[in-house]
This record gives C-alpha cells, structure tokens and sequence, in this order.
C-alpha cells in the first residue's frame, strides 16, 4: 500500500475515534474475565503462524469456545464482536451460529452441529497501545480483525456462510441468513443485456466452491468480467447496494474506507463476473473485485441451498502491509 494510503487511514481512524467502541478496552475487559490457564490457551504473538491460519469447515480449531466460556466470558466475548462490528454484522453473525441448530436437527442429532462450537484467539497484546489482533471462527464463521489505537484497520480476510440459506417450514421460507447477497446478485446479473453477461459469465457452470478457499494469500482472478464502466447507471447502482451489503457488516469508518479502496483505481478497474445458473435452484457463483479488494460468492451444494462468501483484502489482509513497517522497526 503506498504511503498516502497509510496516512489517509490512520486520519479516518482519528476522525471517527469519538464515534467507535474501544477494542483495546473491550478486549482487556474479555480477557480479565479468563483464568491464566485459559488466557494461555487464547493469546498468541501477534507474529505467530497462527495468526494468518483461518477456515470455514468444521475442525479442531485452537483457542476456547463458547463452550468453554462462563455467561460472564460469553457477554465479554460477544462485547469483543459486538464492537468488531456493525448491529448488520453482529446480527448476521448470530444467526449464522444458530443455524448449526438448524444442521443439528436435519442431520439428525449429529453431535458436530453446535452453535457454542466457536473459537477465540487474541494476536498481540492489548494492553500494549500497539497493534494486535484477534479472529472469531467456526463453522460458516471466520472473521478476522487488526486493530490499532483502539480502532480497526483491517477486518479481512472475513468468511461468511450460510447452511441452509433458505429454511423452511410447512414450505414457508423462515430463516435466510445471506438472502440479500443472493437476491442482489440475481437482480445485476439478469439486469445485464446479451452482450453484457457474454462479458461477465465466463462459464455456463459454476466452479464447486469459492475459488481463494482458505489460502492465506489471496491474488487477483480470471477471467475478470465486465467492468463497473461498462454499465449503465441503473446496473451500476445495483452494483454499488451489492457492495454495501457486504461491507455493511462493519464499522461505518471502515464502509468508507473500503469502498474508495474498491474504486480508488478507478471504474474501468472494477469488475463483476459471474458463471452458472442465471435463476435459483441451481449453482451459482460471482465474483466482484478491484486490484485490491475480492468479494466471492458461491452457492452449489445441497441443491444450491448452501452460501459461501468471502472478502479479501488483496493488499492488506490480516493487516499485512500496515503491520510490515511494524515488524521492520521491532
């Protein structure tokens, strides 16, 4: 990231410090609530390998859970999330862990379904004034955070899912954890004239998952599809309520942020690409990106019933580039 792009974010970061919770307070506040034997197991240098380790599936993962966390543990550790995040996010973010309430049932009992199955680490030290970061993560859930002076300055890498994406009872649809990301989805690509989606569908069918999966380095994909530029102004508007969904789970400084990040090299520089079905019912995926940010969608298993998403910071995930300077001097 160049210079004038560090200086601008730590200016928006004083700018809105009056109108953001203090992470550094919050999670000293959670970790005050841990015995040392705990502490031990959630706390990691903010260099460790660990710290770029994130996943979607269910798995062993390092750190307590909510399983293991007393009601008190359980409120500190929600406060954590809570001012990780926008009232979108952390609303979103519940009820994703619910649905492993809903897997429980239709899998019948399957003991691996269980919404308190969701992990903490801390990076760094809180206490210290200095950066450090933490990462929220189970099953449909990894979430991702850097943190500076009591404010973030980098939410990402932040995978979001959604198993089902649609239940229902008695055939009315209940629950729909990432309709909007779907439904909005839908409404660009279908806005788009014959020549336009033979630009942007690079294939009839879609690939089986989010193409970045869990890599720790995410790059720029191909093909790219057609441009922000080469819509109209009724499409690029959808565009732009596709963007905010995704980033509207965060801070509104980080919103702001982002978004100019997306088009700060301009609209011929920002795409929307899209292959499989063009109707629900059957796998899709679409991908929307800028040289320096990702947004990924896929939905193809379980009867295409079954969302992943994913946003990539392409120059700054888990903080990298603002936390190389930090290293070289320490």
């Amino acid at each position: 990231m160049a210079p004038i792009m560090k200086t601008t974010i730590f200016l928006l970061i004083l700018s809105v410090s009056v109108h953001a919770q203090n992470l550094d307070q919050l999670a000293r506040e959670f970790l005050e609530t841990l015995p040392e034997a705990m502490k031990e197991e959630t706390v990691y240098l903010l260099p460790d390998k660990e710290r770029e380790s994130f996943n979607f599936v269910p798995m062993s993962r390092p750190g307590p859970s909510f399983n293991d966390f007393t009601e008190v543990q359980k409120e500190a550790a929600f406060a954590l999330l809570r001012g990780s995040l926008s009232e979108t996010g952390f609303h979103q973010s519940r009820e994703i862990m619910q649905l492993e309430e809903v897997l429980y049932r239709l899998e019948n009992n399957n003991p691996g379904r269980d919404p308190l199955n969701y992990h903490i680490c801390i990076f760094g030290d809180p206490f210290s004034g200095e950066y450090w970061g933490w990462r929220f993560e189970g099953h449909h859930l990894s979430l991702n955070f850097t943190t500076k002076s009591g404010l973030l300055i980098s939410a990402f890498p932040a995978f979001w899912g959604s198993n089902p994406a649609y239940v229902r009872e008695n055939g009315q649809i209940v629950t729909a954890v990432l309709k909007d990301e779907t439904e909005t989805g839908f409404q660009l690509v279908n806005m788009l004239s014959d020549p336009q989606l033979a630009i942007a569908r690079f294939s009839n069918n879609s690939p089986r998952e989010i193409i970045t999966g869990a890599d720790r380095v995410a790059k720029v994909l191909s093909p790219k599809g057609i441009s922000y530029g080469q819509m109209d102004v009724d499409q690029q508007n959808v565009f732009d309520e596709l963007v905010s969904i995704y980033l509207s789970k965060y801070p509104e400084y980080l919103q702001t942020e982002y978004k100019a990040k997306l088009f700060r090299d301009g609209n011929e520089n920002v795409f929307f690409a899209w292959a499989g079905s063009l109707k629900p019912g059957a796998g899709h995926y679409y991908r929307i990106q800028g040289p320096s940010l990702l947004i990924e969608y896929a939905n193809t298993q379980n009867n295409a019933n079954h969302v992943h998403t994913v946003v990539r910071d392409l120059e700054n995930d888990f903080g990298r580039d603002l936390l190389k300077d930090h290293f070289e001097q320490h």
